[in-house]
């Protein structure tokens, strides 16, 4: 039976199998063979017939391996092995459900610049939205922070582990920022205004902090924690990623960019395929969502399904992301939109996993299949962006973890019609 966990005799023990049926959530067992699949290492050649072989929860070796005795094998003959996915745009682990307050943790009321904001306190490991998604194959996301002009600082998770110490791969990953007319003043000047003045408060006080502890330096616009978190943006060692759909506006933030040295991800960006070769000029990755293709705002009028194509052909790093908690698992639907209006197969991979991964500075451990890397992987039953594929085992850190979910324990739950008075069943009424 295919995804089964046996040994490297290709029998299992009866008790073994029992334990193996009865754990909830994940199969402690960091050392596994990944034998006879198809598998996309996405940093180099598709090998047919591979064996990916992961000991202390990293990869040690991939391609034609010999499967030490006593390792747990994991069957993918037939089957599609690729990196785990990769959503850089989910408040995963923030958020249950959006209208309640009380179950959001994603946005703080108040200041338009809550740069000191760390999401890392408020994560959740037993959200229900984490096992629905890694279910279908996404084991890494950026969990970020919403609202006003820079939203704070964001984490990189994996879906997996029993607190947040298991479970957050970097704090402060990243800094969020928007770039919209309702973010500041209500005009595109103001926003662009407010940024700078930021950036220059942020700058002034990195370089005259004793200064300003002192009370011998000029009033700031911001809060020390605010000032001081702003700091690894601008010494380029945290990428800022805004927000921004226009193609003027995302000029604007080229030039920001460029003129205190950030290391800038844009993020949306609808119309960022009209200006493609500027934004390739500077090196700048952009994560989009290819169904966005409706003019959803005035800043968005040139939204067209062929943006990721017409990026890649540029030379822009593409990223792809759900811009989904709830259901960051159709980042699958997403890619294979893109893949049909026209960016390669290997590219939209690449854009769920290894892509993300380097934007925000784990690609040394995360997003391809190679020795040294992470055991997160996922073992599918065909083209991972066709409707029909499903994820049949999803490993992280070398366990094969839970498919199972609320939703499908509701399923459960009311597929089962004991106590049901018999005319019930049979009229549904």
């Amino acid at each position: 039976m295919k995804g089964l966990v046996r040994n490297h005799a290709c029998r299992i023990a009866a008790g073994a199998l029992v334990l193996l049926i009865a754990l909830p959530a994940v199969i402690q067992a960091q050392d596994l063979a990944v034998v006879g699949g198809t598998v996309h290492t996405v940093s180099g050649d598709v090998l047919e017939s591979a064996t990916v072989l992961i000991r202390d929860g990293r990869i040690v070796a991939v391609g034609d391996v010999e499967v030490p005795e006593g390792t747990p094998v994991l069957d993918a003959t037939d089957r599609i092995v690729t990196p785990g996915l990769f959503d850089a745009t989910t408040s995963i682990g923030l958020v249950e459900v959006g209208m309640v307050s009380s179950s959001v943790d994603s946005r703080v009321q108040g200041e338009a610049v809550e740069a000191a904001f760390d999401v890392v306190d408020g994560l959740n490991p037993r959200s229900v939205l984490i096992p629905v998604n890694r279910a279908e194959g996404v084991t890494t996301v950026l969990s970020a922070p919403t609202g006003g002009l820079i939203a704070g600082q964001a984490a990189v998770i994996e879906l997996a582990g029993a607190s947040v110490a298991e479970m957050l791969v970097r704090p402060r990953a990243a800094m969020m920022a928007s770039f919209s007319p309702g973010a500041a003043g209500g005009a595109r000047g103001a926003v662009s205004l407010r940024l700078r003045e930021v950036l220059d408060d942020a700058s002034f006080w990195r370089d005259h902090r004793d200064a300003f502890d002192a009370g011998r330096s000029r009033q700031l616009s911001l809060s020390r924690l605010d000032l001081e978190a702003l700091g690894p943006v601008l010494d380029g060692g945290m990428p800022l990623i805004v927000s921004v759909h226009r193609a003027s506006d995302i000029e604007a933030v080229l030039r920001l960019a460029e003129e205190y040295g950030l290391d800038l991800v844009l993020s949306g960006a609808s119309e960022a395929w009209m200006v493609a070769d500027r934004i390739a000029d500077a090196g700048v990755p952009v994560i989009l969502k290819p169904l966005t293709n409706n003019p959803g705002g005035f800043d968005r009028l040139g939204a067209r399904f062929e943006n990721a194509a017409l990026l890649h052909e540029a030379g822009v790093e593409v990223i792809i992301g759900s811009f989904s908690s709830h259901n960051a698992r159709w980042i699958l639907l997403e890619a294979g939109n893109a893949v049909r209006f026209g960016l390669p197969w290997a590219e939209a991979l690449r854009a769920t996993t290894l892509a993300p991964a380097r934007a925000l500075g784990v690609d040394d451990l995360y997003g391809s299949i190679e020795p040294g890397k992470v055991g997160s992987l996922v073992v599918w039953t065909g083209d991972p962006f066709e409707l029909s594929t499903h994820a049949e085992s999803v490993v992280i850190r070398g366990e094969v973890t839970s498919a199972d979910h609320r939703q499908q324990q509701l399923l459960r739950r009311y597929r089962e019609l004991d106590g049901v008075p018999p005319a019930f069943r049979e009229t549904g009424d």
